[in-house]
């Protein structure tokens, strides 16, 4: 399928500190090109700015702010290419929609570019849905991990710059750079009292979406980072050569798995379920467009017990296949409730042409749902079997999720 037309299904909350990027995601949508459309021009004089006729009065006290900032701003000159994505910006967030956005050119590339597996950056999962931007975990071997960062830690500073009140969508604009560069965070760790720095080098780093092994009591194991371009091909590869070592249960770990590609959250979840509806779009006029199982599942057997880890930053593509997974009762879900994101969006390209990246827009088009037909959207998929962890649990290495799902696998 054209990339430029799949749906993707990611949330904000979980993303990964790269150039650009983010790793844990973004919004359910469908990349869409716009072909011959192209934005209106912006010019300081409203009368050449390539305004619709009918909308020249509405527009008017855009056109006059415009020419106000050109003529009395202090610094001269303004930057017009700022200027017009914060108009951009600031339309889409007057909505109130959290996951209807401007994405700029450089996070638009990176966001499609991240769910291919080499970033450059500090490599640490964030969440960017509270006050300040907060580490969810450090990627292992990754600068952030080696600079000592822990899951907890808010970002108060960046470069000396305090980032209180900021939204921290921007502040993660503002730690993103290239590879090589140096990048200066202040640390506020819950468990310490004081406020601290650290300097992180930016790097490249190299993420497998698909990592899996055989546990001990002969129990299958096979995690999923992203749904990205080849996760589909490697989870069918990965599962195919555990399947092949009779595994007497299964554990799929759907962690901090911020999402990725619809037809990839489909092609997995169909590796489990047979046949039938993994996943529907309901739209604003009540329109339902199902999403059904395709063949050549390798676990289809129920015979086969099955646990999904998820926890709250388990969104999007996660959700879909563990609310599928859940709603036929094909596994069991062990861990916290998931993130609750539920909606999809367009990915619309503000440019006719590659060449001329001008980023894009988010929109929200509708809600989807799980087979029984139930939204997950800001309430999450509640797990079978509640099992939380705790920071003294991941400071000690310890994972008291996982050891349960091998416990409840291995129950005669």
């Amino acid at each position: 399928m054209n990339k430029t037309l799949r749906a993707v299904l990611l949330t904000c909350a979980v993303i990964v500190l790269m150039v650009g990027s983010f790793g844990g995601g973004f919004a359910a949508g469908h990349f869409i090109p716009i072909g011959t459309t192209s934005a209106p021009g912006i010019s300081t004089n409203a009368n050449q700015g390539g305004t619709p006729s009918e909308l020249t009065t509405l527009f008017a006290p855009f056109w006059k702010a415009w020419n106000i900032v050109h003529q009395d701003y202090v610094d001269q000159p303004v930057n017009d290419t700022l200027l017009m994505q914060g108009a951009i910006s600031g339309m889409m967030n007057s909505l109130g929609d959290a996951h209807t956005l401007y994405l700029s050119p450089q996070y638009y590339t990176e966001a499609n570019s991240q769910l291919a597996g080499s970033y450059a950056g500090i490599g640490a999962y964030v969440d960017t849905s509270g006050k300040w931007l907060t580490i969810t975990k450090p990627m292992p071997n990754s600068p952030a991990e080696k600079a000592g960062l822990q899951a907890g830690d808010q970002i108060i500073a960046v470069d000396g710059k305090d980032v209180t009140g900021m939204l921290p969508e921007t502040v993660h604009q503002m730690v993103l750079g290239p590879e090589g560069t140096v990048v200066k965070l202040t640390i506020l760790r819950p468990s310490q009292t004081a406020p601290f720095v650290v300097q992180i080098t930016r790097a490249t780093i190299v993420v497998p979406s698909v990592t899996s092994k055989m546990l001990p009591n002969n129990i299958a194991y096979i995690q999923i980072a992203t749904f990205g371009d080849t996760t589909a091909d490697d989870f069918h590869k990965q599962l195919g050569t555990l399947m092949a070592q009779n595994p007497k249960g299964l554990i799929l770990d759907l962690r901090n798995n911020g999402g990725g590609y619809l037809d990839t959250a489909i092609s997995v979840a169909s590796e489990f379920i047979p046949s039938g509806v993994i996943v529907s779009e309901k739209t604003g006029d009540g329109k339902i467009t199902p999403h059904d199982a395709t063949l050549g599942g390798l676990a289809t057997d129920k015979s086969l017990p099955m646990i999904v880890l998820v926890n709250a930053y388990s969104a999007s593509a996660s959700e879909i296949v563990s609310g599928a997974l859940q709603d036929t009762g094909r596994a069991k879900l062990l861990g916290v409730t998931t993130y609750g994101k539920g909606t999809v969006q367009l990915w619309l390209p503000l440019s006719s042409n590659k060449s001329d990246n001008q980023g894009a827009v988010a929109v929200t088009i509708a809600r989807w749902l799980t087979p029984k037909g139930n939204t997950i959207d800001k309430k999450g998929l509640t797990p079978d079997i509640v099992v939380p962890m705790t920071p003294a649990d991941v400071k000690a290495g310890n994972d008291p999720q996982l050891d349960a799902a091998i416990k409840q696998l291995t129950i005669p």
